[in-house]
This record gives structure tokens, sequence and C-alpha cells, in this order.
């Protein structure tokens, strides 16, 4: 008999409760990090491979034997460990990421990755990697990346269709901020705007413009890669001003075709025939949905601000120099204000969704050089800072300390992009080794 015959039904009702239950009292508002950094052999610049002597298996193994950390395991390949509510885990080029229980305080963050850093060192000195703080691949490409044992890695890289697909998965890394909402008009309020908010921090952040051993003309290669991607799961969710609610927001995920399910048999391809929706109202084949299908679809959808029991802000180039702690103050300083929202909300007042899909596209190429209608976008990002900062000091928990990294670079018009740029193409005579040595420290 079929599972179709068999299950009841996906109710709505049930998907919603998942978004429901991150509802929260302010006194529990925590923010929360995804922190991925690009592995290369010290010797060499080129990356790390999975299953080598010196590869990523292996320092995951001698971690885990160092400091007591538990496998996360895919079919017997070691993909990750996980100690209480903390994982390192790998993307799909072997990129090393560290995803934290958020913490009251981005001094408890630093203090945790300091932690995390001080015991990874050793390991990877003696194995001879390096982790950089960078957005791209600086010196191998994706066709001598391979992907990591992980079957839905290998799923996924059959079917995205983006003609940077390959680049994104093999060869980014990236900051991703976590944060809390009280209520549903909260979750939305904060949804719309993280939204409007991410172009000008893409360009803020930006921090990949050699790849490959060689200048690209693009200030974030990440971000590119994003906009060639697949552009059925990425980008903004809605219009942006939409007024939208939890459910409206499960119906754009719905709305987006479906790359597999997971059974006791393993995965199921489904390679986009249908949507969550169809699915959902009458199955695949002899299946029939069931939360965690709905979870590995949500979770296989990668808009610019994603949803989830707490609002997920994808669209940070790595960066280091303490950098990537900027990125939650400035969230923080504006998600956690009512004030500094509406104050963003002003700022923005004057801009349509077109405008910031035409930056969203822009910024990847002129970063902080862009404009949004008559407006540069470096003058913007100034006003973005100083509201974030004043909301801050008014929390007075002595934060706003962890803008002054990006301060260096946005009153002076600029991001991390064009100071690399300037030493490519100066005093460090496009040696990949002096490039690898600064975003490294």
């Amino acid at each position: 008999m079929s599972n179709i015959q068999t299950q009841e039904k996906l109710d709505k009702k049930e998907i919603l409760k998942l978004f429901q239950s991150g509802c929260k009292s302010r006194e529990q508002f925590r923010i929360g990090i995804e922190y991925e950094r690009l592995p290369i052999f010290s010797v060499t610049s080129k990356a790390v491979d999975y299953s080598s002597d010196n590869g990523v298996c292996n320092f995951l193994r001698n971690f885990a034997k160092e400091e007591n950390w538990d496998y996360i395991t895919d079919d017997y390949n070691i993909i990750g460990l996980k100690q209480e509510h903390d994982t390192v885990t790998l993307e799909p080029g072997s990129q090393i990421e560290l995803s934290l229980k958020p913490e009251k305080t981005i001094d408890d963050i630093k203090n945790k990755i300091d932690d995390l850093n001080k015991k990874m060192s050793p390991i990877l000195d003696k194995m001879g990697i390096t982790l950089l703080n960078y957005g791209v691949s600086p010196l191998s490409t994706h066709k001598s990346i391979n992907l990591i044992p992980k079957k839905r890695y290998h799923i996924m890289a059959k079917y995205l269709w983006g003609i940077l697909s390959d680049v994104m998965m093999r060869e980014t890394a990236g900051v991703q901020c976590c944060i809390d909402f009280e209520s549903e008009e909260d979750a939305i309020d904060k949804f719309r705007v993280a939204n409007k908010l991410t172009p000008f921090m893409t360009a803020m952040f930006a921090n990949s413009p050699i790849r490959g051993g060689v200048e690209t003309g693009y200030k974030s290669f990440r971000a590119l890669s994003w906009l060639n991607t697949d552009n059925d799961r990425c980008g903004f969710v809605g219009q942006i001003d939409d007024k939208f609610s939890f459910e409206e927001y499960l119906d754009y995920v719905f709305e987006s075709p479906m790359i597999f399910i997971n059974r006791e048999s393993g995965a199921i391809p489904i390679n986009g025939k249908i949507d969550f929706n169809q699915f959902m109202q009458s199955g695949y084949e002899d299946f029939q949905a069931d939360i965690n299908d709905f979870m590995l679809h949500a979770n296989l959808y990668f808009p610019e601000v994603r949803m989830r029991n707490f609002i997920e802000i994808r669209n940070h180039d790595c960066v280091g120099k303490n950098l990537q702690y900027s990125i939650l103050a400035i969230y923080k300083g504006i998600l956690y204000s009512h004030s500094a929202m509406q104050e963003i909300e002003e700022l923005f007042k004057d801009f349509e969704y077109r405008d910031f899909s035409e930056l969203r596209y822009n910024v990847p190429k002129s970063a902080l050089n862009s404009k949004i209608g008559k407006y540069l976008v470096k003058d913007i990002a100034k006003e973005i800072l100083y509201i974030a900062e004043k909301s801050l000091i008014e929390m007075d928990t002595g934060e706003e300390k962890y803008l002054d990294p990006i301060k260096e670079y946005t009153l002076n018009g600029i991001s991390p992009a064009d100071v690399i740029i300037r030493n490519w193409n100066g005093t460090w005579n496009k040696d990949i080794k002096k490039l690898i040595k600064f975003v490294s420290e």
C-alpha cells in the first residue's frame, strides 16, 4: 500500500506553528552568527580537499579527538562536529562553517569564536591549513574543487541551473546573522527592513574581488555568484513592501520547485517537476508530504533574508579583522530598536522595489560606488551606520565599539574590496601570497 494512502496530508497550520514558535519576549532576544571560512593549504594557496591526509575530514577527526566533539555524519562520512548547541560543519566545497548558539551579547559570540580559533589553530597549523576571511576562493576554482560526500550537495549541484551555481557552492564563503522577533507583526517588520538593508550591507562588506588568481572586475564576486545560481529560490521574497504574514511567506516557499525528498531508502530526486504546494495537495508518485519534507525544502530555498523561527540574513561576504562583528552590530542596533527601524524606513521612503532590485544587481560590481535613484550608496551607507550607532549607544551595552572596524571603511566611502584592489595593483604586485596573508590575519 502506498504512503499517499496511509499518511495524513500535511496541514499548512502545522507548518505555521514552526514560525510561531519563534515568538519570544524582548528580554529573551539573542543574536546569532554563521561564519564560513575558506581553508587553503598554506604552502600552495590551493583549496583544501576533503579526503587527503591533510584534508578537512581529518581536520574534523583531529579536532573532535582533541576537544571531545561529536561527529555529524552523512552515510558514514564525517561532514561536521557538534558540541551542545554549537557546530563546526562543512559547506559543499569543504568550506568550514561555525554555527554558534545565539547569545545575548556580541561579546559572548566573539569570545566563543576566539576560543574556537585558539583551539583549532594548533591543529590547522600542524596540518598546513590556513583559514581565510574572504568571500571567494582566491586561487583554486570550482573546476578543481570537489564536492564533499554529502548526498544533498551532489543532488543540488546537478539541479541548480544558474551559470555560477558551481562557483557559489564550491568557492564562496559568507557571514550570516540571525535575529529574533516577539510577534508575527514584529517578524514581518524586521523581515521587510532587513531585505531593504541587504544590498547596502553587501556593498559595505564586499570582500571578494580576486578569484582564480586574477582581478575579476567585481568587488563581490560571491554576490555575483548568487545572482547567477537559481532565481527560482534566490533573491528577494516578494516585493519587499508587501504586507506579509507568515502564511504569505510560506506561499512563496511553496511556489519554489522541489529538488528532492528524503526517505528511508535514500534521496528521491524531484528535479523541479512540482512545487511544494503541489506536493502537499497531490503527493509525488507514492509519497505524501510530511513536516520533514517541508524543513528540507525550506532549507533549499535561499533568499537574501530567510524566515524561520528566527530571521536569517544571508548576503554578506566572509570578512575578518573583526568586521564580522560589525555585521552583527549593525543589525542588532537597527532591528532591535523600533525607532531605528522607523528611521531606516524614512531613509528609504523614496525608493521602490525596483530600485532595491536594481541595486542588488549593481553592487557586486560597484559596491559603495553604486547608485540607488539619484543617491550614491556610499552616502546612504553612512546614514545606516549612524542610525545603528545611535541605537546601540541608547541600548547602553557598549556594543557600538563593534562598529569601529567598518567605520574605517564606510566613512571613507570604501569597502574591504577597494583596499584589496588598491594593494593588488600596487604594493602587492598581483602576488597571491600577499593577498592570502592579508585575508588570513
